[in-house]
């Protein structure tokens, strides 16, 4: 799954979501890359959103749904690829339960995902991977 790999989305499912979701959002997110501007710190590898609330899978590589831009200023998943030597990084990919359908375009950032979904978010939780490039 890293840009140096296969480079594409791990399968991912969740269970025990709220009765009144109606859309998931997902992102990964590397909050251990040495990067911070005015509107965000890390590094956002994925933003994957208009998941219906009936979805409780993502297949692996997946072409469904919504993709945003990472920050490698790409659409869809890239792959973890942190500086070498620079010890192990921290991959959060958090799922979003959110309680509207907000039909989003294609191409949003983390940053601006997060400010569509904030005022819908009603449940949200995390898997932790991990990778460091020696």
């Amino acid at each position: 799954y890293t840009g140096e790999g296969s480079n594409v989305s791990p399968q991912l499912s969740w269970r025990n979501v709220p009765e009144d979701t109606l859309e998931f959002a997902v992102v990964c997110h590397d909050p251990d890359a040495p990067l911070i501007t005015s509107v965000n710190y890390g590094f956002a590898h994925w933003t994957l959103y208009n998941i219906p609330g009936s979805v409780r899978t993502l297949s692996e590589a997946t072409p469904d749904h919504t993709t945003g831009r990472n920050d490698f200023g790409e659409l869809g998943y890239g792959g973890p690829m942190p500086p070498s030597g620079h010890g192990m990084h921290h991959y959060y990919f958090w799922i979003f339960a959110l309680d509207q359908e907000l039909n989003l375009p294609v191409g949003l950032t983390m940053a601006e995902l997060f400010e569509f979904i904030e005022p819908s978010v009603i449940a949200m939780n995390r898997l932790i991977g991990t990778y460091e490039r020696q």
